[in-house]
């Protein structure tokens, strides 16, 4: 990927706080559901209650569809997102910590809220294989349709920069 379209990806990425992220139900329909979320680079993270539908989708299906547009006034500033990729559960000690800290910095009401019980919660990592970057300031309409693979996170990855989440199935 050009670094150009990483950076304007993240740059997106960084206005916008939240998502619509489409996954598989186990009859094979599409369920797309609201979520606020936090990303260290390309990779986005969410949490849902562990006993969600889209949890129970992502525990049949990972694949996930997200689409996300910062704010804007007019048409001529559109900037927004859609995304494919997978979804994967967040296992570790580790990134979890991390992730609780990208949560607390982008989310700052969280600290003043009661913490729910750690069983009741999921975390999910979102890596994208295929983004469109729309930008309507580059003309109605205009997307530009790039892939990401592997190196292109490892090269946006900020404080949770780890080679274990970028191995299949991670």
């Amino acid at each position: 990927m050009r670094q150009s379209f990483q950076a304007r990806i993240v740059e997106i990425l960084s206005r916008c706080t939240d998502m619509t992220i489409a996954t598989v139900r186990p009859d094979g329909a599409p369920q797309a559901t609201v979520v606020s979320f936090a990303h260290d680079g390309l990779l986005i993270y969410f949490g849902c209650a562990a006993d969600a539908q889209k949890a129970k989708n992502l525990a049949h299906d990972r694949r996930v569809s997200i689409t996300m547009t910062a704010p804007y006034k007019s048409w001529a500033e559109i900037q927004g997102l859609s995304m494919a990729g997978e979804a994967s559960e967040v296992m570790t000690a580790h990134e979890e910590a991390a992730v609780g800290e990208l949560m607390l910095k982008r989310f700052p009401q969280l600290s003043e809220m009661q913490p729910p019980d750690a069983s009741a919660l999921k975390l999910f990592r979102v890596r994208p294989s295929l983004v469109s970057i729309l930008d309507y300031s580059r003309g109605f309409g205009h997307t530009d349709l790039v892939a990401v693979n592997a190196d292109d996170i490892t090269a946006s990855r900020g404080s949770l920069h780890h080679p274990d989440l970028l191995a299949v199935g991670a």
